[in-house]
């Protein structure tokens, strides 16, 4: 069942007139280039989020928000127009296609859809992959950003002061046992940790509205609360704000994240639980 600009179900796509993007990316194996290559939803387009969906790495992180420029020419090249229905998928639980579906919302395009469950619901449901490349016709979508919540790195150091600021990378990442990716271990104080793992199903699909609200219900979260996410890098926090979504209950994005946050030796670090 369709939910209005959030998810569909595989077979919602059948006779859906509606530009489909492939969103892929891992931190290891297989660059999103070539798992798109390896096979593919017949018709989709791939969109690379290193050089579509974010700008260079810097002190806004490693994956900074895009330019309203580069991310206005990815949509056309994309095939993407103001009028389009927008399909985003990636593997499986939307830690990458959520990114998509967020900018596109931020840029005020509000009929965009994720697939729940990704190409592996597709796969799943025995539909056939494609191995051809698909080179769209240019689109003539346009886009301004501003349309959803973010947060600074200063308002990120305050928010749980009043609010909730929601870290949802795994744990023993939040914890600062461990930190596979960035030069830092630990977290931003005051926030709490909930891996974005716990708000889907083993196929990678989103659980329910009433399981997911319980589950934000659990970390003090409630419609009158001021909430934002972050991860990494500004990217997987976003399937955090779209299950929040699901859930009835809104959230802003910090986009610089952990990585933009440690870029400023003097703010400080916490660990453990």
């Amino acid at each position: 069942m369709i939910r209005p600009g959030l998810l569909l179900d595989v077979s919602d796509l059948d006779g859906l007139d509606a530009v489909v993007l492939d969103t892929r990316l891992t931190t290891t194996g297989l660059p999103g280039r070539e798992q798109y290559d390896a096979g593919h939803l017949p018709g989709a387009v791939y969109v690379d989020l290193d050089g579509d969906l974010a700008e260079p790495p810097g002190p806004a992180g490693r994956h900074p928000l895009p330019t309203p420029a580069r991310f206005t020419a990815a949509m056309r090249g994309a095939g993407v127009c103001r009028d389009s229905t927008v399909v985003v998928y990636d593997a499986g639980s939307a830690t990458a296609a959520a990114r998509l579906w967020w900018l596109l919302r931020d840029h005020g395009h509000e009929d965009v859809l994720v697939l729940d469950g990704g190409l592996a619901a597709w796969a799943a449901a025995g539909r056939p992959v494609s191995t051809t490349s698909v080179a769209p016709t240019s689109g003539d979508w346009t886009g301004t950003p501003g349309h959803l919540a973010i947060v600074d790195d200063n308002e990120a150091a305050t928010l749980p002061a009043r609010g909730v600021l929601i870290d949802v990378r795994a744990g023993e990442r939040f914890r600062g046992e461990t930190e596979p990716i960035d030069p830092v271990a630990g977290h931003v104080p005051g926030a709490v940790n909930a891996p974005l793992t716990g708000n889907t199903d083993p196929g990678g699909r989103f659980l329910s509205p009433v399981d997911l609200r319980s589950r934000f219900e659990s970390l003090g979260i409630g419609a009158d609360v001021p909430v934002a996410a972050y991860c990494g890098s500004g990217v997987t926090a976003c399937q955090t704000i779209l299950a929040l979504q699901l859930a009835g209950l809104d959230a802003a994005l910090y986009p610089g994240s952990w990585s933009g946050w440690i870029t400023d030796a003097s703010r400080p670090v916490a660990t453990g639980a």
